[in-house]
């Protein structure tokens, strides 16, 4: 089913504008309404709740879920972790589905596991989220039928659980790393004396390694009774009482619990005085500083409510814009922050906000609830399913969009700014405050923390903070109006419903006219030469002196000369060895070098950037290159995709991009097909092996090399890196238990973007393929997950920017972006028509060396451990009958994760406008 529109649709008539919304009474006592707006919502007979929703957004789905209101703090000590078990054995075997056959029957359907079919556990609830297409009447009834397994049918099983136990204790592995480390203990710190602190969802190793099914089993059947379920629906349905009689078919048999346990409430005691902690984490990222406070939720029942949720939206948003600025100024105490910091919320209670910084404020609010009332029937279906789950798992009032646009429209202007300023007094150290500092390297001290806080608070007793000194803001940011340029040519492409133009100064301009969302224009552009331009001795990572230095117009960023000053050059200097020096500390990172390192030589543009490399960086010459690569707009092409109103944009396009001047002899002026590819070489050797004992989580990725000049394989790769990555899926996490994820990806990055080139694979465990080719079956869920994806992504303006801008730099575009299109979707259509168990054979031995393991390189990422566990392990593995590519995994105790990246044609040698990669 192909969906390519053969003209542009026609902008639907622009619907009633805010600014003519009318205003409402603002009585503040008045309640807001306790059941949710537009939707169909009822409990039935058993005590399952539903929520129903007709939305067309996207087109022929439908968003759904089941929500549980349990989750890990109703674990017993010999439970903790089983919560999130019974959550992966839903999707594993239930009564009338065995051995993961609800994956693949949803991935049967377009459904992609992890996209479009997945769960999460938190310490208060559990839910389950499909995403189905519905353009098929059995399809939602088969979908619903799925929830309504899970909420009653889950099989837990000895063999169930042996199976699922090993990706659960892969997944706990993988929240082992600093982040999940630093996460688990603000956790804790922050709900210190409650059971929640002691309820973390992912569990403890001991449990999730020994729990018996008899255990799982028992809190499955204690907690999920329907009384504390809900479902939720919402998509392209043509009426939502069919939805609701499916939902009673499949659940209103169901015979509830006559005596189900209450759901107890768990409090986070409050205190008066702050409390400290200091981490030290080896591999963090870099040193920072949390100041938290802990306050009851507010209940949002009345109009009074709502005004004081947008006042301390207000105060929020004000308190980050200082925040923001400070971090700008010359040696600034942070890099970044967005977090409450007392010095400034005590500079706040003494001083308040100015009137400018809440006017600004009270602006920014006013513009993203006019664009979302805009957009009000545009809004993704998932988003909506979000908001009654929010409803149902802690009653947050769902009014629609319409009376809460009517709301803020009302209320903003007369929110003043002392009431704003008043929120400051709720962030107070003797308000449950929780301080802690995160390092690398142990410099802090609990007593410096509280030294600082003391001292703060008593510069705030005397009056002695000054008041937050507002600079000033420049009226407009250009100045003076550039000459408008003209239209050299104009060009109309209808099958992609496409306009390009020449502008006079050179610039080509492609804009597509679109009404997905009515308050959504996006842009884009690149121009042809880039890092693979410069001799080595030129380090690449003078591109990253500018990075905080962007334009906020592509105008000035044009005509604007880049001069670094001596505190500019500090300043990115000191964020550069930051940066660095958290890459050192990663081990994550380490092991991506490590694979780069085997796989491209010892090539610079891959090489790590070490603190040596930013000694050599002569910031001038950095900025001399990059002001360079904006200085010829005759070599740009710019694509724009959006709600885009001709009469309104030309003359600003005509102004911003064909005012921009041309220089009198060509700059930088690239061919597409004489561009230097990145110079490095792939290795040659059979396999290559490297140990990397940092982390611990094992991690594993096998990348190979291999070469094919056919259009029609750019195709071939994608599809077949689907099929790759289900199989794998298949056997490695449902079959074996091995692992929690695999990646298959397509990876656009080396070689310069001619006619003809050569497609890198990366894969392992082919053989098998190779040999017996996949079933019709695969065949017909890759087919059909690529077939949805590619349905959806037809409704996204993000997808035809990516789709429009790859037609300009693919390899067969020669001057007409129409063509060029067309054969690119011609090479899918034919892929997707020719595409059998046979093909898909054929191909994976075409594309990959055959048998497949003659040529790849593993690189492992293990554990910490000591010397004598591993010549254990290796000894042990030593024993098998296996290869030595067995032998190998063995050894390192089974593959946690498999990463497998297929290597294909590049377009990074781009310059490109705003900064975003295009390829």
């Amino acid at each position: 089913m192909e969906l390519l529109p053969a003209t542009a649709p026609p902008i639907s008539k622009k619907k009633q504008g805010f600014r003519s919304l009318k205003l409402v009474n603002a009585d503040m006592d008045q309640l807001l309404s306790d059941q949710p707006i537009g939707v169909d919502y009822g409990t039935l007979h058993n005590g399952l709740r539903y929520y129903v929703r007709c939305n067309s957004k996207p087109r022929m789905r439908a968003a759904l879920a089941l929500a549980v209101k349990a989750g890990s703090v109703l674990e017993e000590e010999d439970e903790r972790g089983v919560a999130h078990i019974v959550e992966h054995l839903a999707f594993s075997a239930t009564r009338r589905y065995t051995n993961h056959d609800i994956i693949k029957f949803l991935e049967s359907i377009g459904a992609e596991f992890g996209a479009c079919q997945n769960a999460v556990t938190s310490a208060d609830d559990t839910v389950y989220e499909l995403l189905v297409p519905v353009d098929k009447p059995e399809l939602l009834s088969q979908a619903i039928s799925v929830l309504a397994e899970f909420s009653s049918e889950i099989r837990v099983s000895k063999d169930d659980l042996e199976k699922e136990r090993g990706a659960v204790m892969e997944e706990y592995r993988g929240s082992r790393n600093a982040t999940g480390r630093l996460q688990d203990a603000h956790w804790i710190l922050m709900m210190e004396g409650s059971k929640y602190a002691e309820r973390l969802p992912i569990g403890l190793e001991r449990v999730i390694r020994t729990v018996s099914a008899e255990t799982v089993r028992r809190f499955y059947q204690k907690w999920y009774h329907l009384c504390n379920m809900a479902v939720i629906a919402v998509g392209d349905f043509s009426d939502t009482q069919g939805v609701v009689e499916l939902i009673k078919t499949h659940f209103g048999q169901k015979i509830p619990d006559p005596d189900p346990p209450l759901i107890p409430t768990f409090q986070v005691p409050s205190h008066d005085e702050p409390r400290f902690s200091c981490f030290v984490e080896s591999e963090a990222a870099g040193s920072a500083v949390m100041i938290s406070y802990k306050m009851p939720v507010d209940e949002l029942k009345t109009v009074k409510d709502y005004r004081n949720l947008l006042a301390e939206s207000m105060f929020l948003y004000a308190l980050n814009q200082r925040f923001f600025k400070i971090a700008r100024r010359n040696d600034p105490p942070y890099f970044s922050c967005s977090a409450a910091a007392d010095v400034l919320v005590a500079r706040v209670r003494l001083h308040g906000f100015s009137e400018r910084e809440i006017s600004v404020v009270r602006a920014l609010l006013m513009s993203e609830i006019e664009s979302a009332y805009l957009e009000r029937d545009q809004i993704q279906s998932t988003s909506l399913r979000d908001e009654y789950l929010q409803h149902f798992l802690h009653n947050e009032p769902v009014v629609g969009i319409e009376y809460e646009a009517q709301l803020q429209k009302t209320l903003l202007p007369h929110i003043s700014t002392s009431e704003v300023s008043k929120c400051s007094e709720k962030l107070r150290t003797s308000c449950s405050c929780v301080i802690k500092t995160i390092e690398p390297q142990s410099f802090a001290v609990l007593d410096d923390l509280k030294n600082v806080v003391n001292k703060v608070n008593l510069l705030e007793e005397e009056g002695r903070i000054s008041s937050w000194d507002d600079e000033h803001v420049p009226e407009e940011i250009v100045t003076t109006k550039p000459n408008m340029g003209h239209i050299v040519q104009e060009l109309e492409y209808s099958n992609i419903g496409a306009t390009e133009l020449i502008l006079s100064n050179g610039m080509r301009i492609c804009y597509k006219r679109t009404d997905f969302l009515d308050d959504q224009v996006i842009f884009t552009g690149y121009s042809y030469g880039g890092l693979s331009e410069l001799p080595e001795s030129e380090p690449s990572v003078l591109m990253d002196m500018l990075a905080g230095k962007r334009a906020e117009l592509v105008y000035q960023l044009f005509v604007t000369n880049l001069t670094p000053g001596e505190e500019d050059v500090k300043i990115v200097m000191q964020m550069a060895e930051e940066a660095v020096s958290a890459q050192d500390r990663d081990p994550y990172t380490a092991f991506t070098n490590r694979v780069k390192e085997l796989n491209y030589g010892n090539s610079y543009f891959f090489r790590p950037i070490r603190k040596s490399d930013l000694q050599k960086v002569d910031p001038r010459k950095a900025c001399e290159f990059f002001s360079k690569c904006f200085k010829d707009p005759s070599t740009f092409t710019v694509v724009i995709v959006g709600n885009i109103d001709p009469t309104i944009a030309m003359p600003l396009i005509l102004q911003y991009l064909g005012g921009i001047p041309k220089p009198p002899e060509p700059i930088m002026h690239f061919n597409r097909d004489e561009l230097k590819g990145l110079p490095f070489t792939f290795p040659t050797a059979i396999h290559r092996i490297q140990w990397i004992h940092l982390l611990n989580k094992p991690y594993c990725a096998c990348r190979e090399v291999v070469r094919s000049p056919m259009v029609e394989e750019i195709h071939f790769v994608g599809f077949l890196s689907k099929l790759l990555e289900t199989k794998i899926m298949q056997v490695l996490r449902f079959k074996h238990g091995q692992i929690y994820s695999v990646g298959v990806s397509v990876f656009l990055g080396g070689n310069k973007p001619s006619r003809i080139g050569d497609v890198h694979l990366a894969l392992d465990e082919m053989l098998r393929l190779q040999e017996e080719g996949p079933s019709e079956q695969d065949v017909s869920t890759m087919l059909e997950i690529e077939q949805r994806a590619h349905e959806n992504g037809l409704q996204e303006n993000y997808y035809w920017l990516d789709r429009i801008l790859h037609s300009y730099q693919s390899r067969v575009y020669s001057g007409d972006v129409g063509t060029s299109f067309e054969i690119q979707d011609e090479g899918r259509s034919k892929v997707r028509s020719s595409l059998t168990p046979s093909t898909a054979q054929l191909a994976l031995k075409r594309i990959l060396p055959f048998p497949c393991k003659n040529k790849y390189t593993v690189v492992i990422l293990m554990p910490k451990a000591s010397p004598f566990k591993l010549l254990k392990s290796v000894f042990q593995s030593a024993r098998t009958n296996y290869g030595r590519e067995a032998k190998i995994l063995a050894g390192v105790a089974g593959v946690a994760v498999l990463a497998f990246s297929l290597w294909r044609h590049a377009q990074n040698n781009s310059r490109h406008l705003l900064g975003r990669a295009a390829n």
